[in-house]
């Protein structure tokens, strides 16, 4: 066990670090509901030589405490660890407070901030190990816990497109928790003979493009799904590399239209009202393969 490991939460994760907490209880704190004085507690211990990671919900490690994320820590590019759950419509129940449909858009502007939105525990154990040994910040996106496994291998390098099923002539690309939606709609599609190639990319920031655009060199059509507002999200990205770049595949972006959500509910319901369930994506590629 690394001795330089500090662990603050913002009173959330309860239960989570019991053991921790009991075995190293010089190296975790309960800020409480002190959203920006923890971040900048965090800039202050990896100051002194710590590796911090901070946990909490997503518009507590990231939207409250904006300034202090980018003053503190991605200026000055501190190795803190920001754990944030609850991507996209995880926490449907709670309403709009905690929805976190627009952090891709809020960290892309900080540069310095690697993120990362693992789709399955295989993703998310990679992530922890590079954040582990990461010299930089890092941002990793959580849906809650849970989640299937779908990757077919342990992963080499979190930064790069993961191939979560091989396919030809289309292409689903994905990341998080969405995961869900895009597995049973690969299965429909296989039934009905259609079999679309499906790649997770874990890291959005810094977007691998190279790989990217090696992985997508044979496809016509490529499909972008999210949970999160499709214009400032993956599908924003992959858009602004295809106007960059000479590519033969068409893109289309499947994600949630930019507005307050007032909706309460539970996350299938939210995804199916949203047009991003694997029905909208099955009946999207079905669509484009009429062409």
């Amino acid at each position: 066990m690394r001795d330089d490991i500090f662990i603050l939460s913002g009173d959330g994760g309860l239960g989570v670090f019991d053991r921790f907490q009991e075995e190293y209880p010089d190296r975790f704190r309960n800020m409480g509901i002190a959203e920006q004085n923890t971040i900048s507690f965090a800039a202050g211990l990896a100051l002194t030589g710590y590796k911090v990671f901070v946990y909490n919900i997503i518009p507590f490690v990231l939207y409250r405490c904006y300034e202090q994320v980018r003053n503190d820590i991605c200026y000055q590019e501190l190795p803190v660890v920001l754990i944030g759950t609850g991507s996209g419509i995880t926490y449907a129940p709670m309403g709009m407070s905690h929805y976190s449909v627009e952090d891709l858009g809020v960290v892309q502007t900080l540069p310095n901030l690697v993120t990362i939105s693992p789709m399955d525990p295989v993703e998310a154990s990679a992530a922890a190990v590079y954040a582990l040994n990461s010299n930089k910040p890092v941002y990793i996106r959580l849906a809650k816990r849970g989640e299937p496994i779908f990757c077919r291998n342990d992963i080499v390098d979190i930064t790069t497109p993961n191939i979560a099923r091989d396919g030809v002539d289309t292409a689903i690309v994905f990341y998080g928790s969405i995961a869900n939606e895009v597995m049973v709609a690969a299965d429909q599609l296989l039934a009905k003979g259609i079999v679309p190639l499906l790649v997770s990319i874990p890291t959005l920031q810094p977007l691998d493009s190279v790989s990217i655009l090696e992985l997508l060199a044979n496809v016509t059509q490529v499909v972008c799904v999210e949970e999160h507002f499709v214009n400032c999200g993956l599908g924003s990205m992959l858009a602004r590399l295809k106007s960059e770049h000479s590519v033969k595949w068409g893109l289309s972006l499947m994600g949630i239209a930019p507005h307050f959500i007032h909706e309460i509910g539970t996350t299938e319901g939210l995804r199916s009202s949203f047009g991003i369930s694997a029905l909208d994506i099955v009946h999207t590629i079905e669509t484009l393969q009429r062409g």
